[in-house]
């Protein structure tokens, strides 16, 4: 699975920190190849038509995100047919997820990792286990780790690294309660945009 996370990262020629803190560093496999990956991926990469950058927008989305096509295009149409601005619709449907709040606080690593330690029941939202990473999480709602969840080893020193954790504007985080709040709506603003979400719409409209 590692090296299939990185050829996604290869192919589409973006740092998607797909492995968590292994990307932030020297191992990272944008640093160390930055290229695509196959036995002629060091050739110059061709000039993408039309289709291939609408494609390639929607594949960085699946693949940040870990979610499959079906959901991508649920939440294009979910985002199209709200009130206002198309992008931050879709931004917000996918910062809303509970997988990625869980990732957001820094209670896991990656994206993948939290739905993991969410489809076994690690994760309380509102002080009720949650098994469902899709959940889309609302202003006011708590998100917190179970009493025993954060005694195991896997989140040894977790205190600290929450405190060092930094969390986007619209969460809150107490790291000695090992629990999150969601304190606003996202903002697009407050994200670091890794995909352009009218593409999306885009390739979804042809």
């Amino acid at each position: 699975m590692p090296r299939i996370l990185e050829k996604k990262e290869r192919a589409l020629g973006e740092k998607l920190f797909l492995k968590g803190e292994r990307c932030a560093g020297a191992k990272c496999v944008m640093v160390r190849r930055n290229y695509p990956p196959g036995a002629h991926g060091k050739r110059k990469r061709r000039a993408s038509s039309e289709f291939g950058t609408l494609l390639r927008e929607k594949q960085k989305a699946r693949f940040l995100y870990g979610i499959d096509d079906a959901t991508v295009r649920r939440y294009s149409k979910e985002a199209a047919f709200a009130k206002g601005v198309f992008s931050s619709n879709f931004w917000r449907i996918l910062e809303s997820r509970l997988d990625n709040v869980v990732f957001r606080l820094g209670f896991s690593v990656s994206r993948r990792a939290a739905q993991q330690i969410i489809g076994h029941g690690h994760v309380l939202v509102n002080g009720k286990r949650a098994t469902i990473p899709s959940i889309q999480v609302r202003v006011g709602d708590t998100i917190s780790l179970k009493e025993r969840t954060a005694r195991l080893g896997l989140f040894q020193d977790l205190e600290s690294k929450l405190a060092r954790q930094q969390t986007p504007q619209w969460l809150e985080i107490d790291p000695a309660k090992k629990a999150g709040r969601v304190v606003k709506t996202p903002d697009v603003d407050d994200i670091a945009l890794m995909f352009d979400a009218t593409k999306i719409k885009e390739f979804y409209s042809r």
